[in-house]
């Protein structure tokens, strides 16, 4: 644990949490393993709280994840469920949470648990810390403030959710503290076998085609400083592939010596783009860049929905990464 001193935000939230019987746990669009553990790890700690919880997302668990969720929590509510209390974790903002929001009920309490600096602070009680890599580090301190006990099921999910955003740990934002708590979860019996088996070991066919792509098409530019590719519905059709499975494919890009900047361009629509950057250096701050088009994200990895045709935002998009490689030389 960071600190020994319960920070104020925790302790509102624990009395929230604690005035509350029927509690919704919520995350964002298209879920990764930070926003999957955290909620089920949560979840779980708060069942044995015994409190009645749901968790929910607009898009479902990933393939890759669903090990974490075998009871399967993350589901729809039924029509007519009330709540006392909703708690967003890794969620930056509220239009992260797509149409989750058109069912919050009105007037009840919202919990905001999250790591991004750019979160927008949308909860009546905000604990939002962008120093921590990961939000399941995070719920994890929640869960020792509160005197939680972290079972085996709970170290599973928040190891996971450590592991996934900080790159296994492998990214400049993991901290002596991170690799503390992964080695206290991994105590409290986190699967470290099965969760590499799971997340990083058992890509299915239609991954790897996807993958096949990424190597045909990728670009560089900026004197081998910027790579980047576009994965359109027609790629992820001739591959078979979902959405969830580009999860993680920017990295074999970001990999190639001499890149800096790595960028996905998604088709969403005709007039939409998902861009995701990832930076390699401190000096590239990528969230500021997402910023400058209405996204957000942490300095090394960030991503922005933007409007125009294609050709355009890219344009776009490579100008500000190149101004940025300027500025920072």
């Amino acid at each position: 644990m960071r600190s020994s001193e319960m920070p104020k935000a925790v302790e509102n939230i624990l009395a929230a949490i604690d005035a509350a019987q029927a509690i919704l746990v919520v995350g964002h669009i298209r879920p990764d393993g930070d926003c999957i553990g955290s909620q089920v790890g949560l979840a779980l700690a708060l069942e044995g709280a015994g409190k009645d919880v749901t968790v929910w997302n607009q898009d479902p668990v990933p393939d890759k994840l669903r090990f974490l969720d075998p009871d399967k929590r993350v589901r729809k509510p039924t029509s007519g469920r009330q709540f006392d209390l909703v708690i967003a974790t890794d969620c930056a903002a509220l239009d992260r949470m797509g149409r989750v929001t058109e069912f919050l009920p009105d007037g009840v309490v919202l919990v905001n648990i999250d790591h991004h600096a750019s979160n927008t602070r949308y909860g009546k009680l905000n604990w939002v810390s962008p120093r921590e890599p990961s939000t399941g580090e995070l719920i994890f301190d929640l869960c020792k403030w509160a005197g939680w006990k972290v079972t085996q099921p709970m170290a599973d999910c928040l190891f996971t959710a450590v592991s996934t955003d900080t790159g296994s740990f492998q990214y400049p934002s993991t901290t002596p503290d991170t690799l503390r708590t992964a080695a206290e979860l991994v105590e409290r019996g986190a699967g470290l076998g099965r969760i590499c088996q799971e997340v990083y070991q058992s890509y299915p066919m239609t991954r790897v085609r996807l993958l096949r792509h990424v190597y045909t098409h990728f670009r560089v530019s900026d004197g081998g400083q910027t790579a980047y590719f576009w994965l359109k519905k027609r790629d992820y059709a001739r591959a078979g592939a979902s959405t969830e499975e580009s999860e993680g494919l920017i990295d074999h890009i970001r990999a190639i010596d001499g890149v800096i900047v790595a960028m996905v361009f998604e088709e969403v629509s005709d007039e939409v783009t998902r861009v995701s950057w990832r930076s390699k250096l401190a000096r590239i701050d990528v969230a500021s860049i997402a910023q400058r088009f209405g996204g957000g994200g942490h300095k090394a990895a960030a991503g922005a929905r933007i409007e125009g045709k294609p050709l355009g935002v890219q344009r776009r998009v490579l100008n500000e990464v190149r101004k940025s490689l300027k500025a920072s030389a």
